[in-house]
C-alpha cells in the first residue's frame, strides 16, 4: 500500500507546542481578563441546524459556511462565529440563566474564505457578551473590556474605534436610503480594504446615486476629537431621532470612557466603520494595532438586540465582542513580540543513574509539591545532551544530582540563563532548598 502524503488542508494549520504555548496563554489572558468583569463561560456545539446558521450575518458569511447533509438526513452547518450559537442558546436556556447573562466562550469557528495574511478557514474566537439589557453601562464596559484585555496581553499601541450603528441607519433614513441600508453598510465596511473607488464602484452597482454617494463620504470622512465629531455629527444628524440617540449614546460611552482612565488617544469615534455582519443594531466597535494596521481589526464587536427575535418572543437584547486570537498572533509574529519557547516546564530534572529513578522522582514530587513545574528526563544520557534539550525547550534551572548528591541528599540548583550552580540540601532541608530554588526562578522570571 502506497504511503498517504501527510498534509493540511488549505487554510487550515497544524500548531507546533511553540506556537499552541502562546495561544494558550492568550486564551489564559482572555479567560482571566473576561472573568474579572464577571462574565462565565459556556460551550455549544460545533454543528448546529443549518437554518439557525443561514441569513444571519450576511451573504458573504452564508456562502462561506460549511455545510452538509448529516447521517440522518438533516441540513446542518458549522458555526461560522459564536455569536449566533448564543442566539440560540440564549432563547433555549435563558429561563434557567436569568438576565442579564453575562458570557464568554473561547472556541474555533470556520468559514470557506480566501486565506491570507492573518485569515483562516478555521481560527479560534475569544468572545464575551452581555444578554438581557439594553442599558448603556454594557456598552461601556465591553469597550473597558477590551482596552484592558489588549493591555494585559501586552499591548500599547492600539485604537479602538467605535461607532454606532443608530447613527448610520439615521444617515440612510436621512437620505431615501433605508430600503439599501444592508448593501450601503456592507459596501461601506469595506472601505479600509478598498478604499473610497472601490466603495463608490459598489454604491453605483447597488443604485445609489452620485448625490446620495457624495452625502455617505461626507459623513464618513467627519474627524476630529470626540466633542467635535459629536458636535459636527449632531449639526448634520441630529434632527432624525434614530441618529440622535445614537449620537448620544456615544456621547455618554466616550465620557465614561476617559472617567475611567481609558487615555483618549486609545479610543476614537469613526463613523466610517459599519461591521459587515447585519445582526448589529447600535454601538459597534473595532480595534486596531497602530504598528500593523493593515492586519485589520484584531477584536471586534458590538450591539445586537434583535438577534434572539429570531428564536424566541422574549426580548433579549446583546452586546460583546470577540478577540481574533490568530489573526493577532499572526500580528504579533510580524511584530516580532513572542519568543517563542516549547517550555511545558520551568525545572528540569536530568537523569544519570537509572537504577536511582526513584530518588528522581521524589526529588520532583518536592517540587512539584510547590506549585513549580517539573520534567524528568526519560534516558540516562550524557550530561551534555540532556542540558542541550533543556537548552532548546527553555527550561529555566536545572536540579542535577548523581550518585554522590543522591546518597547525601543534595542537589545542584543550575540557572540555565546565568549558567551559575549553587548546592544545598533537599531531603533534610525541603524549605531550604524550594527557598533557594524560588529565589532562582525569580530572577530569572524577571529576566524574561
Amino acid at each position: 500500500m502506497p504511503l498517504i502524503e501527510p498534509r493540511t488542508l488549505k487554510g487550515f494549520r497544524d500548531f507546533l507546542p511553540a506556537k499552541m504555548v502562546q495561544r494558550e496563554k492568550l486564551m489564559e489572558i482572555a479567560k482571566r481578563v473576561y472573568r474579572r468583569y464577571g462574565f462565565l463561560p459556556i460551550d455549544t456545539p460545533a454543528l448546529e441546524y443549518l437554518e439557525i446558521l443561514t441569513g444571519k450575518g450576511s451573504e458573504e458569511t452564508d456562502r462561506q459556511m460549511y455545510h452538509f447533509v448529516d447521517a440522518g438526513g438533516r441540513q446542518v452547518g458549522m458555526r461560522f462565529d459564536l455569536t449566533v450559537p448564543l442566539a440560540r442558546f440564549a432563547a433555549q436556556h435563558i429561563h434557567e440563566l436569568g438576565v442579564p447573562f453575562k458570557r464568554y466562550h473561547i472556541a474555533p469557528v470556520w468559514r470557506g474564505e480566501n486565506p491570507q495574511d492573518g485569515r483562516f478557514r478555521e481560527f479560534v474566537q475569544c468572545d464575551f457578551d452581555t444578554i438581557g439589557t439594553t442599558g448603556v453601562v454594557s456598552d461601556i464596559e465591553t469597550a473597558l473590556v477590551i482596552h484592558e484585555l489588549l493591555l494585559e496581553i501586552g499591548i500599547q499601541d492600539f485604537r479602538i474605534r467605535i461607532n454606532n450603528r443608530q447613527i448610520l441607519s439615521g444617515l440612510l433614513e436621512t437620505l431615501d436610503l433605508k430600503e439599501k441600508s444592508t448593501a450601503v453598510l456592507r459596501a461601506l465596511d469595506k472601505l479600509d480594504k478598498v478604499g473610497p473607488e472601490g466603495v463608490s464602484k459598489e454604491l453605483s452597482q447597488v443604485g445609489i446615486g452620485p448625490e446620495s454617494i457624495e452625502a455617505i463620504f461626507r459623513f464618513a470622512q467627519v474627524q476630529g476629537t470626540h466633542d467635535e465629531v459629536l458636535s459636527k455629527l449632531a449639526a448634520m444628524l441630529g434632527s432624525n431621532p434614530l441618529a440622535s440617540q445614537g449620537i448620544e449614546r456615544l456621547s455618554v460611552v466616550t465620557r465614561a470612557l476617559q472617567a475611567a482612565g481609558v487615555p483618549a488617544s486609545r479610543f476614537e469615534i469613526d463613523v466610517s466603520i459599519a461591521r459587515g455582519l447585519d445582526y448589529y443594531t447600535g454601538i459597534i466597535f473595532e480595534t486596531t494595532l497602530l504598528e500593523l494596521p493593515r492586519i485589520g481589526s484584531v477584536c471586534s464587536g458590538g450591539r445586537y438586540d434583535n438577534l434572539t427575535g429570531l428564536f424566541t418572543k422574549q426580548p433579549l437584547p446583546g452586546i460583546g465582542a470577540s478577540l481574533g486570537l490568530d489573526r493577532l498572533l499572526a500580528a504579533l509574529e510580524k511584530l516580532d513580540r513572542f519568543q517563542e519557547s516549547p517550555r511545558a516546564a520551568d525545572v528540569f530534572i536530568p537523569l544519570f543513574d537509572p537504577d536511582r529513578i526513584n530518588d528522581y522522582f521524589a526529588l520532583a514530587a518536592v517540587v512539584r509539591s510547590a506549585g513549580i513545574s517539573a520534567e524528568v528526563y526519560p534516558e540516562a544520557k550524557k550530561l551534555g545532551q540532556q542540558l542541550k534539550y533543556a537548552d532548546q525547550r527553555g527550561f529555566l534551572v536545572a536540579l542535577i544530582a548523581g550518585a554522590r548528591e543522591l546518597d547525601e541528599g543534595l542537589v545542584q540548583i543550575k540557572d540555565l540563563r546565568t549558567q551559575t550552580a549553587t548546592e544545598v540540601a533537599w531531603k533534610n532541608d525541603t524549605e531550604g532548598f524550594l527557598s533557594a530554588l524560588h529565589s532562582v526562578l525569580g530572577i530569572q522570571n524577571m529576566l524574561s
